[in-house]
């Protein structure tokens, strides 16, 4: 009977670390977070035995624990330029990479007591004390908005009246609360707020909003890693992404 006993120790202690091995960690861009945990549970059904953890932040800010060896395994940002670090760092599978949705930047206002926002001049006006923005270091919606407000030579001017967001979300949240008489964001968050902003108007002058994804290159599930990435392009995942308000690359 020992025998059999011990092999069954073996076998109790042998399956949740078989179990572990089909888990996968995806750090996705903030603006990601309804639809990816849409389609999370969607993944898992499709793909019997596996799990998917998410962690939301910041593009940057995400790259940034990766490269402090963070344990992820997919990599999604909202815009070229943290990819392309990460790539620079060697922190992503490039053979793995593609862009998966697109995306546009909007200028939203609190519903109650929106000032009436039409053009990006409107936003120098003294009923404007305030405009949430993200932080351009970390935050992509803050370097498409500055690549807007450079082109219209607003920046310089407007920055007394900036209060720094450490995420898009965040940025939704400063105006939903009606904290600061604008901001600027992407469609898809504002269609997640619902009634509590409103779109005052869609500005031009910035890069296209191309969302990349790729495999992190020190991931030990690359293949369901892989998997899930490859699920993105399915019906059951574009119909989510598409209810979200998220474009085709």
């Amino acid at each position: 009977m020992r025998p059999l006993r011990l092999l069954s120790v073996v076998l109790a202690l042998a399956l949740p670390l078989a179990a572990a091995a089909q888990q996968i960690t995806v750090s996705a861009a903030a603006s990601l977070t309804d639809a990816f945990k849409e389609i999370g549970p969607k993944f898992e059904a499709a793909k019997a035995g596996s799990t998917v953890r998410f962690n939301f932040a910041a593009s940057g800010v995400l790259l940034q624990q990766i490269g402090q060896g963070a344990p992820v395994d997919v990599f999604a940002s909202a815009d070229q330029e943290t990819m392309n670090r990460g790539n620079d760092q060697k922190l992503i599978d490039t053979a793995t990479r593609k862009d998966f949705v697109t995306n546009s930047l909007v200028l939203v206002e609190p519903a109650q007591g929106a000032v009436g926002l039409n053009s990006l001049q409107d936003l120098s006006g003294a009923n404007v004390k305030k405009i949430a923005v993200g932080k351009t270091a970390t935050v992509p919606v803050g370097r498409y908005t500055k690549q807007v407000l450079d082109n219209a030579k607003l920046w310089t001017a407007l920055e007394p009246k900036f209060v720094q967001a450490d995420s898009v979300r965040q940025v939704l949240d400063y105006v939903s609360r009606g904290e600061v008489e604008a901001g600027f964001v992407y469609r898809t968050d504002a269609a997640v707020a619902g009634d509590k902003v409103k779109v005052a108007f869609t500005p031009t002058g910035h890069t296209p909003v191309t969302y990349p994804i790729a495999v992190v290159a020190e991931s030990k599930q690359k293949a369901l890693a892989g998997d899930f990435i490859a699920f993105l392009a399915t019906p059951a995942a574009q119909e989510v992404l598409t209810r979200y308000g998220f474009g085709k690359p």
